[in-house]
């Protein structure tokens, strides 16, 4: 008994730490997600004189370029298991890539934010 009540404080200290820390982990996984892709679409253009079109969406990616090498192997899911999404021409940068963030919905605040390549930089 005396080890389930030490137990239970121990994760009412530590839980709404680790918690935090989880939202944290996801929106800088996110943030990494889009900079590697963001630098595949770069590639792309360099090997096809242009970005890829909304319709060709992130998708050619994976198929490649003029000599059929992709370049990545996968397209990851957002953390919060969502698509990525993509925009060319973009209305932020020359092309927008984002997660819509946890709500899987624009716009919001803190956790539920968009997380895109024009504020990777920002908190």
């Amino acid at each position: 008994m005396v080890v389930v009540v030490i137990i239970g404080l121990l994760a009412t200290l530590i839980l709404p730490r680790v918690l935090g820390r989880q939202d944290e982990a996801f929106i800088a996984k996110a943030k990494s997600d889009i900079r590697a892709m963001s630098s595949a679409i770069q590639l792309y253009k360099l090997d096809n004189f242009k970005f890829p079109t909304t319709s060709q969406g992130l998708d050619v990616l994976i198929s490649g370029g003029k000599d059929g090498r992709g370049y990545v192997d996968r397209l990851p899911a957002d953390p919060w298991g969502n698509k990525y999404q993509y925009l060319y021409p973009g209305e932020k940068m020359e092309f927008d890539l984002w997660s819509y963030g946890a709500d899987g919905q624009t716009g919001g605040e803190g956790v539920d934010a968009d997380i895109g390549n024009w504020n990777l930089d920002q908190n």
